[in-house]
C-alpha cells in the first residue's frame, strides 16, 4: 500500500513504540526536566500521509474527540504531510501506550500512512 511504511506496521499487531520505550521517554523526562509528570502535560501527536487531504477527516474526528488541530503541513522535503494535533491531559507510560494503541487502529481505519508519535511539553495555562 504505502511501500516499506505499510511493511513496517504491518509487522506489531501492538503499538510500534513499545511500553519499554515509553516508560525510558517519562525517566528521562523526570531526569531532565522541571516538568510536573504527575500533572497535566501537553501532548502532541502526529499522523503522516502523502496525501494532505486524507488527514483532514481525521483532524475533523479527532477535533470532535477534544483534540486541538494544530496544523496540516508538508514536510520540509514535500515528500509527505503532517497532521499535528495536542491535548492537554495526565498520562502514564501505561495509558499512552493505549493511547500509542488507539491512534496507530485510527490511522488504519483512516487509511492514513502512519501515526507517527508524540512529543510532550510542560501544559501552559490558558493556552487552550
Amino acid at each position: 500500500m504505502f511501500g516499506s511504511q505499510a511493511a513496517e506496521s504491518a509487522k506489531p499487531p501492538k503499538s510500534a513504540i513499545s511500553l519499554q520505550q515509553l516508560e525510558d521517554m517519562f525517566a528521562n523526562m523526570r531526569a531532565n526536566t522541571k516538568w510536573n509528570l504527575d500533572g497535566e502535560l501537553l501532548w502532541g501527536y502526529f499522523f503522516t500521509d502523502p496525501d494532505a487531504k486524507r488527514l483532514e477527516p481525521l483532524s475533523k474526528y479527532l477535533s470532535a474527540d477534544g483534540y486541538h488541530v494544530v496544523a496540516i503541513y508538508p514536510t520540509d522535503d514535500r515528500s509527505t504531510n503532517v497532521l499535528h494535533v495536542e491535548r492537554v491531559e495526565h498520562l502514564t507510560p501505561n495509558t499512552l501506550d493505549v493511547r500509542n494503541q488507539e491512534f496507530e487502529a485510527l490511522a488504519k481505519k483512516f487509511e492514513i500512512a502512519t501515526y507517527d508519535g508524540m512529543d510532550a511539553g510542560p501544559a501552559l495555562t490558558g493556552s487552550h
